[in-house]
């Protein structure tokens, strides 16, 4: 997957699952951009967001999800963002 040189201001937006996992959004913060993964009550039909801040190392870009380095993903050609706890996802 083609990961190299990602630029996150593409990524802003919402992004569907197609493995039926929580919706994702990611937004510019200052300088900085979060994701939020929108988790739906199946009971009561409300959504409640988590957000994690995007962060960048060596290894390349991930968030702290669940308390574990998450990478997240993009692959250019085919516009699909890819996170490693979630699966992917295709722009809504």
């Amino acid at each position: 997957m083609k990961t190299e040189n990602i630029n996150l201001d593409r990524l802003v937006g919402n992004w569907e699952s197609i493995n039926l996992n929580p919706t994702v959004i990611i937004y510019r913060n200052g300088d900085g951009y979060l994701l939020s993964v929108i988790h739906m009550n199946e009971t009561s039909k409300q959504a409640s967001p988590a957000t994690y801040e995007i962060q960048e190392d060596e290894d390349g870009f991930f968030i702290s999800y669940n308390l574990k380095r998450t990478a997240v993903s993009h692959d250019t050609k085919l516009d699909i963002l890819t996170i490693s706890a979630l699966g992917d996802y295709i722009r809504n």
